[in-house]
């Protein structure tokens, strides 16, 4: 079975601090994120050399963020920079006008609307930007090309580096849940990532959201 290693890029000073962070603006990481993603492809170095493959694919969002979380990866299982493949509709929500915003911001600003995202963000749109479904209906076909490739041969690995709606909404419907519920369901840590497996049957999903570290066992 093909492999895919599905990442949410590393800490943003958005992320650490709890605010939107879209498609509208393409912020580098945190300095805290650029040691995480560091320690995320020591990680995932160790986590591919238990998989048999022998064909590795790096694919990223073209957000600065994935771009900076994949670089470390890619030096770790000996591919260069040029081996990166960037795709455009891999890009995170455009959260409109709650862009930058905190939770709690946007629930001021429009109260009535973000109780209807809360409830079901697959089928409502941030103001002026976009659904759940509108991200899905852009990055499925990018993930069902790259899925196809991997149940063709069980030698072949993909490692995706995208974003929290993008990598929620694909693990949900690769769990047949019900799609309003993908915010609700599945959790994206900054740097986390998921393992999926392809063949000739359904996927395989053996990780969600395994963290870039493990911890060391506190001493006696």
């Amino acid at each position: 079975m093909g492999s895919l290693v599905l990442v949410r890029h590393s800490v943003t000073a958005a992320s650490a601090g709890g605010r939107n962070l879209g498609s509208r603006d393409d912020p580098p990481l945190a300095a805290a994120g650029v040691d995480v993603a560091g320690e995320l492809a020591r990680r995932l170095d160790a986590e591919l050399a238990e998989l048999p493959h022998d064909r590795i694919r790096l694919i990223s969002s073209p957000a600065l963020r994935c771009r900076q979380t994949m670089e470390p990866v890619a030096e770790a299982l000996g591919l260069g920079a040029d081996a990166v493949e960037v795709e455009p509709d891999l890009i995170e929500i455009d959260y409109g006008a709650w862009d930058g915003l905190t939770a709690d911001e946007c629930l001021e600003r429009d109260p009535e609307l973000r109780r209807a995202w809360i409830a079901d963000p697959y089928h409502t749109r941030c103001p002026e930007g976009e659904s759940g479904e509108d991200v899905a209906r852009r990055a499925f076909p990018v993930f069902h090309g790259i899925e196809s490739w991997l149940a063709d041969d069980r030698a072949r690995c993909a490692v995706v580096v995208a974003h929290n709606h993008v990598n929620r909404l694909r693990i949900c419907a690769l769990l047949a849940w019900p799609m309003r519920d993908y915010r609700r369901r599945v959790a994206q840590d900054p740097a986390g990532y998921s393992l999926i497996s392809y063949g000739a049957g359904l996927p395989g999903v053996r990780r969600i959201n395994a963290p870039a570290t493990i911890k060391a066992p506190a001493g006696d």
